[in-house]
Formats: structure tokens, C-alpha cells, sequence
């Protein structure tokens, strides 16, 4: 990992992190976001912390697992780290 650039590296740290909270407990992604954040899911779309966080909790699903087969970051020009992940889900 230490050969791909750092934008790569904390991308896919990122990318880890988030998916083992939300293959694990949902609501504890509450951390990862701020009330700025935006979510779209299946064209809804919420924004803030709290928003996002029901919505996540609230999904009819109780066990999930993503299986990520594909992931692509890009820097920003305001220092962000744009990420695009692909994979499937597991449910039940």
C-alpha cells in the first residue's frame, strides 16, 4: 500500500472503515458524518447527520455484507478525496 499515493491510501482506509460500521452497526456511522453531509439512496435524498443516520438505521434489512470489487480515488482541488466504490450487497 505504501507505493500507491496517499490519496489512494486514505481512500481505501476509508472506504474499509465505513463498510465495517455499516456491515456492522449502522448507527454507529453517525461519526463519519456531519451536518453538512448528503446521502442519496435509490433517489431520496437527506441531509445532516440526523437525516442520514435514520434513514440508515432504518433500512428493512438486518444483516448486510458488502462485497466491494471495485474502488477508484481521485484528489480533489480543495484537498477532499473523491471515492467511487462498486461491489454487491448481501442481505439476510
Amino acid at each position: 500500500m505504501g507505493d500507491k499515493p496517499i490519496w489512494e491510501q486514505i481512500g481505501s482506509s476509508f472506504v474499509q472503515h465505513y463498510y465495517q460500521l455499516f456491515d456492522a452497526d449502522r448507527t454507529q456511522l453517525g461519526a463519519i458524518y456531519i451536518d453538512a453531509s448528503c446521502l442519496t439512496w435509490e433517489g431520496q435524498q437527506f441531509q445532516g447527520k440526523a437525516a442520514i443516520v435514520e434513514k440508515l438505521s432504518s433500512l428493512p434489512f438486518q444483516k448486510i455484507q458488502h462485497s466491494i470489487t471495485a474502488q477508484d480515488h481521485q484528489p480533489t482541488p480543495d484537498s477532499c478525496i473523491l471515492s467511487m466504490v462498486v461491489g454487491q450487497l448481501k442481505v439476510n
